[in-house]
């Protein structure tokens, strides 16, 4: 026979916050730190069944995703500030390409 599991208020203010849906922009995905992925496993880990814990491999998958995700968020950062170099530099060729104007 099973005991229903009570949740104490500030677990279950962490679970309604990272169940809501992202409602950000770009996926999300830059919101998500560390600090949330601690939380993510200690609310896992509090709520796990002592006699059927979660598989090593389980977790250690789930800490490789959330390295992918981190990577991929500092990827998409670094590319934006390139982007944002390379216009400015297109910019600055283009001026220095436009013909000077007399000065009368």
């Amino acid at each position: 026979m099973t005991t229903p599991t009570t949740v104490t208020p500030a677990a279950q203010a962490t679970l309604d916050r990272l169940n809501k849906p992202s409602q950000l922009k770009g996926g999300g995905l830059g919101a998500l730190d560390g600090g949330d992925f601690l939380k993510l496993l200690t609310t896992q880990l509090t709520f796990q069944d002592p006699l059927e814990p979660t598989d090593n491999e389980a977790m250690l998958a789930q800490m490789a995703q959330f390295s992918a995700l981190a990577a991929t968020t500092q990827s998409g950062a670094t590319l934006e500030e390139i982007s944002t170099k390379l216009d400015r530099l297109i910019a600055a060729q283009e001026a220095a390409l436009l013909p000077a104007k007399p000065q009368t």
